[in-house]
């Protein structure tokens, strides 16, 4: 009987999933493609706050998430143009957004964030919108400048245009 009873408490311990880790782990591309099939559903995600954070009335903040190729290599770290930014919107409760640092931008890499929330798609009563209901937020990368090296090639290839321009221009010169 012993032995019965501890057989059903490992069944149960390894065999039933834990509700805290039911939430379906997608990304922002999958979402985007997959939009009225995860309608409803409880998902994770994980990506770069970027743009504004737009904070409401009703407690809550607005803003993008993207998950795209530019969050682990932004252009301006070397990273390559390899397609268009992506993002999905989300509606943070303003409690879980005190310690974000500045959304990226041009010049910012924002926070990168791991957010589990309820996937709304084209709802009703928010004129159509799509977004991700935000239950937990997780910072998962801090925020930063971005730096830029000059590039020595470019910069000098452009000095030796001007001065052959200028050498143009000097052998050009009308004589008075």
């Amino acid at each position: 009987m012993r032995r019965l009873v501890r057989v059903i408490f490992l069944a149960v311990v390894f065999f039933i999933p834990d509700p805290a880790s039911a939430a379906e782990e997608v990304s922002v591309p999958e979402i985007l493609e997959l939009g009225a099939e995860l309608a409803g559903e409880e998902i994770t995600v994980e990506g770069e706050l970027v743009g504004d954070y737009g904070f409401r009335g009703d407690g809550s903040m607005w803003t993008q998430l993207n998950g795209d190729a530019y969050v682990d290599q932004p252009l301006r770290e070397g990273g390559s143009p390899v397609g268009a930014n992506i993002g999905i919107a989300l509606r943070t409760p303003v409690e879980l957004t005190g310690a974000l640092d500045p959304p990226g931008g041009y010049r910012n890499r924002g926070p990168v964030v791991r957010v589990t929330g309820i996937w709304k798609y084209h709802d009703s009563t928010r004129p159509g919108e799509s977004y991700l209901e935000v239950q937990s937020l997780t910072i998962t990368e801090p925020g930063r400048q971005l730096g830029e090296e000059v590039n020595w090639t470019t910069f000098t290839f452009g000095a030796l245009l001007l001065a052959a321009a200028g050498v143009v221009a000097l052998l050009i010169r009308p004589e008075d």
